[in-house]
């Protein structure tokens, strides 16, 4: 019976030795209440700025609004290959730099539901890895900017699916 109670007795012990180191690992890993800038606004830092809006984007986007009119809800796709090029879908794109796209639409997206995901053009083949962010452009209300990167989060140019729903 005393041989019993003593393992019980160990096993509650590291038990709470155990939950004692957790919970002081925990503690000690929590945010402090004040964060730094840069975490609070990622968008600050260089390499996640979008790029100056060029004479050519606005003119083409304020020429997409005039011509078409005000949509009650829809749903707009774009395949982008990742050279640039549209291959399928409504939308003009233009290509920054390395991983680095703007797509304009006919109508305003500011208010719309903006989803992308890497993606090849035709149906052969699981496209590359990669990451994909996008965001509403800054300055044009009818653009989405969209960002690929590698894995690792080097730029890179991937093709991708672009979704935009306005309800």
């Amino acid at each position: 019976m005393s041989t019993s109670f003593r393992r019980k007795v160990a096993a509650v012990t590291f038990a709470v030795l155990g939950l004692s180191l957790a919970g002081g690992g925990i503690a000690i890993a929590q945010p402090s209440a004040k964060a730094p800038q840069e975490t609070v606004q990622p968008a600050a830092r260089g390499t996640n700025a979008q790029p100056p809006v060029t004479a050519e984007s606005a003119r083409t986007a304020k020429a997409a609004l005039k011509a078409n009119s005000t949509l009650v809800a829809s749903t707009t796709i774009v395949v982008v290959n990742s050279n640039g090029t549209k291959a399928r879908g409504t939308g003009t794109v233009i290509k920054y730099g390395t991983g680095q796209y703007e797509v304009i639409f006919g109508h305003n997206v500011t208010a719309g539901v903006i989803v992308a995901t890497i993606g090849r053009a035709d149906a052969c083949c699981i496209p590359p890895a990669g990451e994909i962010s996008v965001a509403p452009r800054l300055s044009t209300p009818n653009a989405v900017f969209v960002q690929t990167r590698t894995s690792a989060g080097t730029p890179t140019d991937l093709g991708f699916h672009l979704v935009v729903h306005l309800a």
